[in-house]
């Protein structure tokens, strides 16, 4: 066997477990995200809205890393649910923002106990999983 065939094995892979655990870790979301009826790609979007109440798509995709052809859909279900709204910029008409709504910041008390719902699913010590973090962020960054 070549060292190009242990190139090529999926063990040999640093994207492979990163792919299977974020999976797996949406995967645990899925019941308590379906309680209050939104996605994994919409709760992220509203945990972002929560924080800062209002922001153009543009700036909401950086930070999310998803592309507007990823984001729209999602922004667009959002509004129908009545969580979001979008409006284009008054002083940029280009600019489409995005504001949360009253309905969408009464959602945050009942996503408020999800956190810790998924700390309960996920076995990782405290110290681990700020280790984890603090790898998957440097990752993140160094790859911008």
């Amino acid at each position: 066997m070549s060292k190009n065939d242990d190139a090529l094995k999926l063990e040999n892979q640093i994207c492979f477990p990163l792919y299977a655990c974020a999976k797996e870790i949406v995967r645990k979301y899925k019941p308590f995200l379906d309680e209050i009826d939104l996605t994994y790609t919409q709760y992220i979007t509203m945990m972002v809205l929560w924080e800062k109440k209002q922001m153009n798509v543009k700036t909401l995709g950086e930070y999310l890393y998803l592309d507007s052809g990823t984001l729209t859909p999602v922004l667009k279900k959002l509004e129908v649910k009545k969580y979001i709204q979008r409006s284009r910029d008054k002083n940029d008409e280009r600019n489409l923002v995005v504001t949360i709504t009253t309905e969408g910041e009464a959602l945050k008390e009942k996503a408020s106990l999800i956190p810790e719902k998924i700390s309960q699913c996920v076995p990782l010590s405290e110290q681990e999983a700020s280790e984890l973090y603090r790898i998957l962020y440097q990752t993140l960054g160094s790859m911008s």
